[in-house]
């Protein structure tokens, strides 16, 4: 368990920058103006900056250290969630599940799917729940870098404040879209892939079992695009109304609820803001000038 800890901080931490580079996008901050560049089909077209540009920006104004804003909660986070996730395996080992066979009829192969596909779930919901309250402070840490400011310096400092402002429950603003993505991804990944596998791939076929082992992967990828709403609307949730300039206009109005956020960034049609860092198309509205 230990060692799973160390590499999901190592993990968080390289992964950082590019979580970093990926909120202030979701957010709307668009501190650098749109370049002209050409689509597959050779028309100009305008780009924001990617991942590459906008980290450079933040080292510039912040140096290299400041990529790695808001990262100390965000270890915290994934340490609990680390430890969440082993202790609800003990309390309910691996080893009393059955997993899906070959020689299963597709009545049972399907039944244990689902006990399966419930254990995962109940696994992700419990550890999401614990980490979360981290996960906030970690994303409010880092939207600072908008608006300049220090409301959110430090992890028990963060932790008095959001109890002293919003109570208990400002612990967990944005929960329940992102456990509801992680139920939607985990349910339509697997009963995908477990229906792919079943009726699709031939038994016949030589490179039948090579398929197999990469459909839920391939599957992971396309429901994690289908499902990004839901985190976007959850971390955005996460720093609403919170005193801070990312939380408010322009950026966005101050949301009642993740619904009236979800409606808001459908009608801007921004559902998929943040989704890609590397060739990010300017919307027809974009103004060519940086924000202050």
């Amino acid at each position: 368990e230990g060692l799973f800890v160390a590499l999901g901080a190592g993990l968080a931490a390289a992964s950082h920058p590019l979580l970093y580079v990926k909120l202030l996008v979701q957010v709307g901050h668009e501190p650098l103006p749109p370049t002209i560049g050409r689509n597959v089909l050779g028309r100009k077209v305008l780009y924001l900056p990617g991942f590459f540009t906008y980290a450079r920006h933040i080292v510039k104004v912040d140096g290299k250290r400041g990529l790695f804003r808001g990262l100390t909660p965000r270890l915290i986070s994934s340490t609990l969630s680390t430890i969440t996730r082993g202790s609800v395996k003990k309390a309910f080992p691996l080893e009393d599940m059955e997993h899906v066979s070959n020689k299963d009829d597709m009545k049972t192969s399907l039944r244990k799917v689902v006990k399966e596909t419930s254990h995962e779930m109940m696994m992700q919901c419990v550890s999401r729940v614990v980490s979360h309250p981290l996960h906030v402070i970690s994303m409010r840490c880092m939207v600072q870098f908008i608006g300049r400011e220090v409301k959110y310096s430090g992890v028990f400092s963060a932790i008095g404040r959001i109890f002293k402002e919003e109570g208990i429950l400002g612990f967990f603003v944005g929960l329940v879209p992102h456990i509801l993505g992680d139920v939607i991804f985990l349910w339509c990944c697997n009963l995908l892939a477990h229906f792919i596998n079943t009726y699709a791939v031939d038994d016949n076929f030589s490179q039948a079992s090579v398929i197999r082992s990469y459909t839920k992967f391939v599957m992971g990828i396309a429901m994690s695009m289908l499902t990004y709403p839901f985190l976007l609307v959850g971390d955005l949730m996460a720093v609403n109304n919170c005193g801070l300039r990312a939380g408010l206009p322009p950026y966005a109005p101050a949301f009642t609820s993740w619904i009236h956020c979800w409606r808001y960034l459908s009608a801007q049609g921004q559902l998929f803001r943040g989704s890609s860092l590397l060739f990010r198309r300017a919307p027809v509205q974009a103004v060519c000038f940086p924000i202050d």
